[in-house]
C-alpha cells in the first residue's frame, strides 16, 4: 500500500531575503562583521585595562550582540512574535549604539599607549587595526540612522524622527552630565546647585520614559494625547535646562561661590573645577538639543493606529 504526503505551500516565504540584502540589511552585516573584528583584535593581542578598556570592550561586545539578534529576527520574521514596536526599537538602538560606538572610538585610542615594545609592534599594529575598525563600526550605525531617519510627507515609527532620536542624544548627555557629577563634582555644596541636579534627573527619568513607551508600543497608557505630552514635556525641559545653564555656572565659577579659573593643586582626573566644566558645556549641549526637538515636535503630525 502507498502511501503520500502532501505539504501545504505557505502563504509567506519563511525567510525575510530584504532583511540581509537591502541596504539597511547591508548596513547592519557590515556593523556585525566590524564589531566583532573590533572586540577580537582587542582581545587577542589589543589588549584593554581599566574602567575605560572594560567600557569600550562592553560597548562593541553589546551592539554586537544586539545587532546579530535584529538581524536574525528580521531575516526569520521572529520580530513579528515579539511585544514591542519593532521598528521604535531598531531606530533607538541604531542612534545609540552610534553614540556609543563614538565614545569608544575616541576613547580606546586616547587610553591606549601605541608604542612598541622590545618584543616587537604586534601589540602597537593590532591597536591601531582595532582603533581603525571602531572608526568603522561607528559610520555604519550612522549609516543606518541616516537610512532609517523618518523622510518628510513619510509614516513611521516616532523614535526615528528628528524628535525622537534626539531623545535618545538627550539621555546619552545626560548620562555623561551624572558621570561628571559622580566624579567629585560638589554638587551638594549648595542649594542652587542640587536644584540643577533635580533637572537633570528628571528630564532624563522622562525622556527614558517617552522612550521605553515608544519602543514598547504602550503609549496608551498615557491618559493624554502622546503628541501633547511631547510637546509639553519638551516646554517643560526646556524652561529647566535654561535655569540650570545660568545657576550652574554661577555658582562653579563665580569667585563668591566658586573659582573662575582651574586651581593650581587640582590633580589631573580628580579636579572637581574639570567635572564642573564638563557639567557646564554639557548642560549647553543639552539645552541646545531640547530646542530643536521642540522645534521639530511642532513639525510632526502623529498617526493613530486602531
Amino acid at each position: 500500500m502507498e502511501t503520500s504526503e502532501t505539504m501545504e505551500t505557505p502563504r509567506g516565504a519563511y525567510l525575510n531575503m530584504a532583511a540581509v540584502t537591502s541596504w539597511v540589511g547591508i548596513v547592519r552585516l557590515m556593523q556585525a562583521v566590524f564589531g566583532c573584528t573590533t572586540f577580537s583584535l582587542v582581545a587577542h593581542r589589543g589588549g584593554f585595562s581599566a574602567a575605560y578598556g572594560t567600557f569600550c570592550m562592553s560597548v562593541w561586545c553589546l551592539c554586537f550582540a544586539i545587532t546579530i539578534f535584529i538581524i536574525t529576527c528580521e531575516f526569520t520574521h521572529l520580530h513579528s512574535c515579539l511585544n514591542i514596536s519593532w521598528g521604535n526599537f531598531t531606530a533607538a538602538f541604531a542612534m545609540l549604539a552610534t553614540l556609543m560606538s563614538v565614545t569608544a572610538a575616541v576613547i580606546y585610542p586616547l587610553y591606549v599607549p601605541f608604542s612598541c615594545h622590545s618584543s616587537g609592534c604586534e601589540v602597537r599594529d593590532f591597536r591601531i587595526a582595532a582603533t581603525v575598525f571602531a572608526g568603522l563600526l561607528f559610520f555604519a550605525y550612522t549609516a543606518e540612522v541616516f537610512l532609517t531617519r523618518a523622510k518628510p510627507g513619510q509614516v513611521t515609527s516616532y523614535m526615528a524622527t528628528v524628535s525622537g532620536l534626539l531623545k535618545i542624544v538627550q539621555a546619552f548627555v545626560a548620562c555623561i552630565i551624572f558621570g561628571a557629577l559622580m566624579n567629585e563634582s560638589q554638587y551638594n555644596k549648595y542649594i542652587a546647585t542640587q536644584w540643577c541636579v533635580a533637572v537633570y534627573s528628571f528630564c532624563f527619568i522622562v525622556t527614558v520614559v517617552v522612550v521605553a513607551l515608544s519602543v514598547t508600543g504602550r503609549i496608551a497608557m498615557l491618559k493624554c494625547p502622546f503628541e501633547r505630552f511631547v510637546v509639553v514635556y519638551t516646554f517643560v525641559a526646556v524652561l529647566m535646562y535654561m535655569s540650570a545653564a545660568v545657576v550652574w555656572p554661577v555658582f562653579c565659577f563665580d569667585r563668591k561661590y566658586g573659582s573662575p579659573s582651574r586651581p593650581y593643586q587640582c590633580s589631573r582626573g580628580s579636579c572637581p573645577w574639570d567635572s564642573q566644566v564638563v557639567i557646564a558645556v554639557f548642560t549647553c549641549v543639552n539645552l541646545v538639543l531640547y530646542i530643536a526637538d521642540l522645534a521639530y515636535s511642532q513639525r510632526i503630525r502623529f498617526v493613530s493606529h486602531p
